[in-house]
């Protein structure tokens, strides 16, 4: 198929880690342009992979039909919104916006435009991934647990400002309760404990009857283990460990978003299921604050 026009709104150590390469590297889709708020970042992203900068979004909406996001949640659901009026498809990251309010504006806006939408669940792109959740489903699963625990507020490219002052529930919580999610059930309920900024605790209870525990953290030292997930049921147990991620996934994310594109939608991970898991993660916050 024609390669789809992508243009990569953002232009930080993410987008230069995943999007940028990702998109560029092809053949199912194109790097049409780059937009950051800092343009001299636009300019140099965009001149790594011989494409062109724009000092406007509104133009580089123009140059493409599809839009990958890799900015902060607060400036993703703003400027996801006039992509969506502008008719572009939509790669968006984790989480969908900074509160319930924006993703659900977003959400809304992808609905009423009648675009396409994809998250960046990123470990959901891996094919180690893929056969855990394979095995998980035929154990006919009741319960499971979830780390994911980290030193990243400590400093280092991901120690943005979003994420020192919201910490480890907004950043890697959506990634954690997804994976929980797929394994187990549509999460129903949650109990939550702890300070986003240190450890956090959660309890979920899943349609299926299921119950589960993540713990999340992003202030640890010396020796961390990797990140975890271990499901057990009825004709056995399957885990997890160490999530893959690198460039053999973000090009099968590129894959799946250009045929996402080409069919008009219709991807599991989209803006919708990004909603429900902000839902989530709203109830979380707000429990924790009380």
């Amino acid at each position: 198929m024609e390669p789809v026009a992508v243009g990569l709104v953002g232009a930080g150590p993410w987008a230069e880690m995943a999007h940028a390469p990702a998109i560029a590297g092809g053949p199912h889709t194109r790097l049409a342009g780059v937009w950051a708020r800092r343009p001299e970042a636009a300019d140099e992203l965009a001149g790594r992979y011989r494409a062109p900068s724009y000092e406007r979004v509104e133009d580089l909406f123009d140059a493409c039909e599809a839009v990958a996001f890799c900015v902060p949640p607060a400036v993703q659901a703003e400027l996801g919104v006039l992509a969506a009026k502008a008719g572009k498809a939509l790669l968006l990251e984790k989480p969908l916006a900074a509160d319930l309010a924006g993703a659900r504006r977003l959400a809304d806006a992808i609905d009423d435009a009648g675009v396409a939408s994809q998250m960046v669940f990123t470990f959901r792109y891996s094919p180690v991934t893929t056969a855990f959740l394979a095995r998980a489903e035929a154990l006919a699963p009741f319960g499971g647990h979830a780390s994911n625990i980290s030193g990243a507020l400590h400093g280092g490219p991901f120690a943005t400002p979003w994420r020192l002052e919201r910490g480890a529930v907004l950043d890697i919580g959506p990634h954690v309760i997804d994976l929980l999610d797929a394994a187990l059930g549509r999460v129903t309920g949650v109990r939550a404990h702890g300070n986003p900024l240190g450890w956090v605790g959660m309890l979920l209870e899943h349609e299926t009857g299921a119950v589960s525990e993540a713990s999340v953290c992003m202030a640890a030292a010396g020796d961390i283990p990797p990140a975890r997930i271990e499901v057990y049921g009825s004709a056995g147990s399957a885990d997890l460990r160490g999530f893959e991620y690198g460039q053999a996934v973000y090009a099968e994310m590129a894959a799946q978003f250009a045929a996402t594109v080409r069919a008009g939608g219709g991807h599991r991970l989209d803006a919708r299921h990004g909603l429900r898991i902000q839902q989530i993660i709203d109830e979380v916050e707000r429990q924790l604050a009380s």
